[in-house]
């Protein structure tokens, strides 16, 4: 059970039944390209075809401002993130939190080994739906003790999460009780380990924004 708040209507309990990743979802080919030659440099062998869905644990989602992981080797990211209840869709912003050594072998265990962090406040999807393409996405990394600007761009650089929604349920609409993590943005400079990540969804029609921050700690090696 998740502990939320939608802006302007209150406290809200929401009981997730499904994580559902989407991977590779940029609009533009170009964008989606660089991404997986990003992951590439990494070892992470690219995928058959665009967008690619991961299903997870929903156990992996949480509000905390603190996140454990079992080696340097992880990295978080900005995504918006969809919420389906039984009286709508929801929009937070999350981190699709992984470990980049991993992922070199397996993309589903990799991001199945770190919890998913979210914002404990949401919006009506229907509020923004009309504006979408002029949301922000925004994403800062602390490294040795210097933050830094880690992702920047818009919502319009990713699919729509209609057609998102439309392509992993084949038609079908989101089933309630249905988490999904809409696809992320490159990063500036180099991808990988951050001390802490900050995202930001930010609204400027509405004037309003969405964030979430935590620390990232790692757990000591057993010898």
């Amino acid at each position: 059970m998740l502990e939320l708040h939608v802006v302007g209507q209150g406290p809200r309990r929401f009981s997730p039944q499904q994580l559902i990743i989407a991977g590779w979802a940029g609009r533009d080919q170009h964008a989606v390209e660089h991404h997986i030659r990003e992951l590439e440099a990494l070892g992470v062998r690219p995928p058959a075809s665009t967008p690619c869905f991961y299903p997870l644990s929903h156990q992996l989602l949480t509000t905390a401002a603190e996140l454990e992981v079992p080696r340097e080797n992880s990295s978080g990211e900005v995504e918006c993130v969809l919420f389906a209840d039984a009286d709508g869709l929801f929009v937070g912003v999350g981190s699709d939190h992984t470990d980049r050594q991993v992922e070199a072998y397996d993309v589903t265990v990799s991001k199945q080994m770190c919890a998913k962090p979210l914002s404990a406040e949401l919006w009506r999807f229907n509020e923004v739906v009309a504006h979408w393409d002029q949301l922000l996405m925004r994403c800062w990394r602390e490294r040795n003790g210097v933050r830094e600007l880690y992702q920047q761009g818009g919502t319009a650089q990713l699919l729509h999460p209609r057609l998102l929604i439309e392509r992993y349920g084949q038609g079908r609409p989101l089933p309630t009780g249905s988490v999904l993590f809409c696809g992320t943005l490159a990063v500036n400079g180099s991808l990988g380990h951050g001390e802490a990540f900050e995202m930001e969804l930010h609204d400027p029609v509405l004037g309003r924004t969405l964030r979430h921050a935590y620390r990232v700690k790692t757990l000591e090696v057993a010898t």
